[in-house]
């Protein structure tokens, strides 16, 4: 064997399989896929995510406006549907309205119960666990807008089908997703789904009139949105699009909660 052909032989041994070009780039890769893992899986910063929670109350007051105008029930604020059937059971031939509100009801509380434990079992503010949370509940009203759309769902106060019933309790189990969210966040007034406390809490605050309140500012804030929610859902009801409108407008802002919980600031982790 010549030199020539021993040299390139411990050249060739000494050569990586895939190259250095390809050794370089897989570990790139491995390195990327880490830190993705690394950001899905931890916690969420909680400073400042009670702005995500306030601007669910415009999904809240654009979806109860719309959903009362053209299915004649809430959807969030199960005060006002647990009257609905209050008044159903003393006179229940007077009405299905009472009906639409008992769906309602059943619907949040199986919500309640099904978000609480996924939170619970999966870690209250895992980044993944409030992605997939939240792009479920939008999920659900894109259902109910497709239905709303294909035809069914836009019936008056009197109807009583699937096309309603479904619908109706889709998007009302959705909403119990926002409300059990304050909840692993540690946010316990910003429910999204009632103010009465609201009103309550802010104008009983000692400290109401002060220049800094933080708690303030939220029960201040968290009326407002609803309002605005509100009216952009009675515009919906009384236009061409009507309800359909409302929930494909509620789905979008819903993809924006989601977007927001992807790029929210990790919870700083202390090295051991």
């Amino acid at each position: 064997m010549s030199s020539r052909t021993a040299t390139n032989s411990g050249a060739d041994e000494e050569t990586p399989l895939l190259g250095r070009n390809g050794g370089i780039g897989g570990k790139s890769e491995a390195g990327t896929v880490q830190r993705l893992k690394r950001h899905l899986v931890g916690d969420v910063n909680k400073n400042w995510v009670d702005l995500v929670l306030l601007f669910c109350y415009i999904i809240t007051g654009l979806l109860d406006s719309s959903a009362v105008f053209i299915w004649g029930s809430f959807v969030s604020m199960q005060t006002g549907n647990t009257v609905y059937l209050g008044l159903g059971l003393v006179a229940p031939s007077e009405g299905i309205r009472w009906i639409k509100a008992g769906t309602s009801i059943a619907a949040f509380c199986l919500g309640s119960f099904c978000f609480a434990r996924f939170h619970r079992y999966f870690s209250p503010a895992k980044r993944w666990v409030l992605i997939t949370s939240y792009s479920f509940q939008g999920l659900l009203i894109a259902i109910a807008a497709t239905i709303a759309t294909l035809g069914g769902g836009e019936g008056s106060h009197d109807g009583l089908s699937w096309q309603v019933l479904v619908p109706l309790a889709a998007v009302t189990f959705q909403s119990s997703g926002q409300a059990v969210t304050s909840r692993a966040l540690k946010y316990n007034g910003l429910t999204s789904v009632v103010l009465t406390s609201n009103y309550c809490d802010l104008f009983s605050d000692a400290q109401v009139f002060a220049v800094s309140n933080v708690e303030r500012n939220r029960r201040a804030a968290a009326p407002v949105l609803l309002l605005i929610g509100a009216c952009m859902g009675g515009l919906f009801a009384h236009s061409e699009v009507g309800l359909a409108g409302a929930l494909w407008t509620a789905v979008v802002l819903k993809a924006m909660a989601v977007v927001a919980w992807v790029f929210w600031k990790s919870e700083a982790v202390e090295e051991l």
